[in-house]
């Protein structure tokens, strides 16, 4: 299972990637195994205030629904809109394309209570 060094995870199975003044988001390549095939996605609005434990999307696949926490606290600055087309991006490719949005923190020390990437493989056992 793919659980990329330079990434950020959350308990909830997102992954975070520091891009600079923005943070990219998406979900675990677990998360999207355990999902199965991704059929519908629901993105949050550009501009829209995340609140970090919020919920701020939704991924809907052929077993269920499930919400997409915000992990850290800002401003949502930019959605991947490709995959209201293809949401079947989020199984091939989670850390890549599948991406969903990206934020600008509030604050600089936004990464507290995240976990690196060794952490979040023992939080999945492996």
């Amino acid at each position: 299972m793919s659980v990329p060094e330079s990434l950020y995870y959350t308990a909830d199975h997102e992954w975070v990637d520091d891009r600079g003044d923005v943070v990219r988001v998406g979900i675990t390549q677990y998360a999207q195994d355990a999902l199965g095939d991704v059929v519908f996605v629901q993105l949050p609005d550009t501009g829209a205030i995340a609140r970090a434990g919020e919920a701020l999307g939704e991924v809907e696949s052929t077993k269920s629904v499930s919400d997409v926490f915000a992990p850290v606290s800002g401003s949502v600055v930019a959605v991947n809109s490709t995959l209201a087309d293809r949401p079947e991006l989020l199984n091939q490719d989670p850390y890549g394309e599948g991406w969903l949005f990206e934020i600008q923190p509030a604050t600089p020390n936004w990464n507290n209570g995240l976990m690196d990437a060794g952490a979040y493989r023992s939080l999945i056992g492996g």
